[in-house]
């Protein structure tokens, strides 16, 4: 999948990786801290973190196919670059989530009712919580340098830093 709509792929799925990557790390993060947002979010958290994974290497290789059919330029090279490293936080996030879900299914809905597991104990919960936060946080710092390096590359000297066309100027 290279092109769609006649417009290279990885310019349309770039936006898909930039919404559900944070998405998908805000959601881990609620539903690690806060059991109760966790059973609201339910299966749609490890689903959230499934599609957020999938994303990632499909517009990676498009944007590999991308990288073939413009300049050489060094910018393009670091996006590149910046952007193979974000497959390792994505598969981090899609198995906190599960891990989260999992665990949320697994505890009572109420403390004090009884039938908890080892996993709802205290210090597992802590593990996760400062896990999920890691990796939420890495995750969205890794979208945000690949964004910013993929902008700059996109962008330089491909614009004016004057207003072109207009009479009389201002």
């Amino acid at each position: 999948m290279s092109l769609i709509n006649g417009l290279p792929s990885h310019v349309l799925l770039v936006h898909v990786v930039v919404v559900l990557i944070p998405l998908t790390a805000l959601a881990l993060v609620a539903a690690a801290l806060w059991p109760r947002a966790g059973r609201r979010l339910g299966p749609l958290l490890p689903l959230l973190a499934l599609v957020a994974l999938v994303s990632v290497p499909l517009t990676t290789h498009a944007g590999e196919w991308l990288e073939r059919h413009v300049d050489d330029d060094a910018l393009v090279r670091r996006h590149a670059e910046l952007g193979d490293g974000l497959l390792p936080w994505a598969l981090g996030l899609f198995v906190l989530a599960a891990v989260v879900w999992w665990t949320g299914r697994r505890a009572p809905a109420e403390p004090g009712q009884g039938g908890g597991t080892r996993w709802s104990a205290l210090p597992v919960r802590i593990v996760v919580g400062v896990l999920s936060l890691a990796v939420a946080a890495g995750a969205v710092v890794d979208v945000y340098r690949i964004g910013d390096s993929g902008a700059k590359a996109a962008w330089h000297d491909a614009y004016s830093k004057t207003v072109k066309g207009t009479e009389g100027g201002s």
